[in-house]
């Protein structure tokens, strides 16, 4: 898949899957996300867990990586592997996090009602490699 390929499936698919790991302990997660069309994936970790599982496992990965994928009724796919340092976003970032989150994430109205805070629960994957794959696309 090319980069365009790429930028349009990461844009209209919307979630995928979080892969972190915590003292060589992996942990992946299915998540929603936003994506700002260059560089960088958001994420809004939200849930009852008390735990904060999610937090502690991206606070202590160096690099993560997120596939987003679908599949069509027809048995055609396409898949999307990104790459990078994933880190909790400051309050001056949050207005970028929010209109990527808004333009494609699954269920984007979740955004609308959660309230900027002094440190927010909002990460930003950097994306320094990308690869995607499609079958039986046109």
């Amino acid at each position: 898949m090319d980069e365009s390929g790429i930028d349009e499936a990461l844009t209209e698919i919307g979630v995928g899957v979080l892969s972190m790991a915590a003292d060589g302990v992996p942990y992946g997660v299915p998540l929603s996300f936003g994506y700002d069309g260059e560089d960088h994936l958001y994420f809004l970790f939200l849930g009852p867990s008390t735990e904060l599982r999610k937090v502690a496992y991206a606070e202590q990965s160096d690099r993560v990586s997120f596939t987003a994928f679908d599949v069509e009724p027809d048995g055609s796919w396409r898949s999307v592997i990104v790459e990078g340092p994933l880190e909790r976003i400051t309050p001056k970032r949050w207005d970028a996090a929010r209109e990527a989150l808004a333009d494609n994430a699954y269920e984007s109205d979740l955004f609308e009602a959660y309230e900027i805070q002094e440190n927010p629960n909002v990460w930003a994957l950097e994306i320094e490699d990308r690869s995607g794959r499609a079958v039986g696309q046109d």
